[in-house]
């Protein structure tokens, strides 16, 4: 492992004390820095799912598409459900839409509906890394998956050398932050074709305060 556990923890508890009290609690967010990564190569770039061992630290907002079983299956979980008439109604309404994709971390999808959603949603969704999990549209226990997701950060390497990813709550354990670090730099390393040595630097920083270098 290039980034020690330890320096992880005291760059961490470094970010949160440079960063300046403010009105709500701030999340702390990675920087990785890649270098002779072609970009310009699809094979070079990636999407990635990373389960947090303890967890993001705040409330997970997940919203359901889907009628039927699966809805009700959602509703019993106390998510909110669009069923497939209110997204009929988001295809004249971009406003709604967008507003809807931003509200949400992640969304879970019956199978069925997703060609309207990729149709009324996706410009919205894609960009944001934010398209959804897609489910039977016989499932009626959504629980493993949404308590998943509520440990899960969605990460990618698109158009710029660098892969940002929220790893927690400033009101987290240093250790515990640590330990989400590492996560999301282990599961970046596995993906790149010659792991640390395509690493430049790694970042850490609270949402509105200074960022500190992980020292190696």
């Amino acid at each position: 492992m290039a980034f020690e556990r330890q320096k992880l923890a005291e760059a961490v508890k470094e970010a949160k004390a440079r960063a300046k009290p403010r009105n709500f609690t701030q999340t702390v967010e990675v920087a990785v820095n890649l270098k002779d990564v072609d970009l310009k190569k699809p094979e070079n770039r990636f999407k990635l799912e990373v389960m947090l061992p303890h967890g993001r630290g705040k409330e997970v907002k997940i919203a359901v598409i889907a009628d039927g079983a699966v809805a009700e299956a959602a509703k019993k979980l106390g998510l909110d459900v669009i069923s497939g008439e209110k997204l009929e109604e988001l295809s004249s309404n971009s406003r709604e839409a967008r507003k809807l994709a931003r509200k949400y971390d992640f969304f879970i999808a019956a199978a069925p509906l997703m060609p309207k959603i990729g149709r009324y949603l996706g410009r919205f969704l894609g960009p944001r890394n934010k398209m959804p999990v897609v489910v039977p549209p016989t499932m009626t226990n959504l629980e493993p998956i949404v308590n998943k997701l509520k440990k899960t950060v969605r990460i990618q390497l698109k158009n710029n050398p660098v892969i940002h990813a929220p790893i927690g709550m400033e009101d987290m354990d240093d250790d515990k932050l640590a330990e989400n670090m590492e996560a999301v730099i282990t599961a970046i390393l596995n993906k790149l074709e010659r792991g640390e040595n395509q690493v430049k630097s790694v970042y850490v920083k609270t949402t509105m305060g200074p960022a500190v270098k992980v020292e190696r």
